[in-house]
């Protein structure tokens, strides 16, 4: 298996005839990749060594793929690390929705989107 390779959890590929006599397989859900999963846990271990996040769900839907994030297993998501590959061609597949629904990055590298996450320099006070 290769690391760009979906990972397969439900067996989601299905055969589609192209109309030419040959069977083409088409993914029925659409999934993150090794890779792909690899840098979303590399920051959910972050996050989670520092007592923000607690919990996590994978979604793989017809349409996108969805990493949720929960401070507790209760609650709504506080960020969603989305994977449209629809719109691979114009604001990029990834993008991080916060829990209002509001989009805070999009892009078409998921490296970049996730530096949302980076902790922001601040000011300390010498004193």
């Amino acid at each position: 298996m290769s690391d760009t390779e979906p990972i397969s959890l439900f067996g989601n590929r299905i055969g589609v005839s192209t109309g030419t006599g040959r069977h083409q397989s088409r993914p029925q859900q659409v999934s993150f990749n090794r890779q792909e999963l690899f840098e979303i846990l590399n920051i959910y271990g972050r996050m989670v060594a520092a007592g923000e996040w607690r919990d996590y769900a994978i979604d793989a839907l017809k349409d996108r793929a969805v990493f949720s994030v929960f401070r507790r297993a209760t609650e709504f998501p506080l960020y969603r690390i989305e994977k449209d590959p629809k719109l691979t061609h114009r604001q990029g597949a990834y993008s991080v929705v916060a829990a209002s629904g509001r989009i805070l990055r999009r892009g078409h590298d998921l490296s970049k989107v996730l530096r949302v996450f980076d902790p922001k320099l601040r000011i300390v006070d010498a004193n």
